[in-house]
């Protein structure tokens, strides 16, 4: 699943008129891209959540045909954000584990890794950054712990994971955080496993990020 029904607020005025995964890099759509990664990894179902300027993604994306996969997406009328995002999108992503993407990431991340991890709960992909606000995790002993568990919290959540649908089936079809509403929980559990990526990893959230990337 790609997550892309964002306003990509701190983008604007850009994705006033542009979403956000529909933003060029290097020739083409950022979605495009990610999209073009995954088949690469094996990956040829894909579930994209759109909201803001829907049709622009759909549009563009049609059944996936062009890019050698199939797409379905799934229409909020509000903005659920991640976690009630894909908890609208279960019954269009089965009852098998899933990897989830965030649609405003570039990496070079190899996700065929992520299509032989098999999980419980939750597998995260982390990476060290030197923004202080974002590192919300640490590893310990292969399992992800949350900053209020230990002093040395110095990973961020690279917006890639292998999610598996049994941990949303008590979340309601509403706005809730993946992060902060679901996992942190899952995490004092010790029920999220994870790893630490070097490679390359831009969030092109931000204008100061995007223009690292065009740069």
């Amino acid at each position: 699943m790609i997550l892309a029904a964002g306003p990509g607020t701190r983008l604007r005025p850009l994705t006033n008129t542009t979403p956000k995964p529909m933003i060029e890099i290097q020739g083409a759509p950022l979605i495009e891209h990610q999209i073009r990664w995954l088949k690469q990894a094996g990956i040829c179902d894909i579930v994209i959540n759109v909201h803001h300027l829907a049709e622009q993604l759909t549009g563009y994306l049609g059944s996936g045909s062009q890019f050698g996969v199939r797409i379905k997406f799934s229409r909020e009328r509000e903005l659920l954000n991640s976690g009630g995002g894909i908890a609208k999108a279960l019954p269009q992503l089965g009852p098998h584990p899933f990897l989830l993407l965030n649609g405003d990431i570039w990496t070079n991340y190899q996700f065929a890794k992520l299509t032989e991890q098999r999980v419980t709960h939750a597998h995260l992909v982390l990476t060290s950054i030197r923004d202080d606000t974002n590192r919300d995790f640490a590893i310990d002993q292969g399992y992800v712990r949350r900053l209020d568990d230990v002093i040395h919290h110095n990973l961020t959540y690279c917006g890639i994971a292998v999610l598996h649908p049994d941990i949303f089936m008590q979340c309601p079809v509403e706005p809730f955080s993946l992060t902060k509403d679901l996992i942190f929980g899952l995490t004092r559990q010790r029920k999220v496993t994870g790893e630490v990526f070097t490679g390359s990893w831009i969030d092109i959230g931000s204008p100061k990020n995007l223009a690292i990337l065009k740069s």
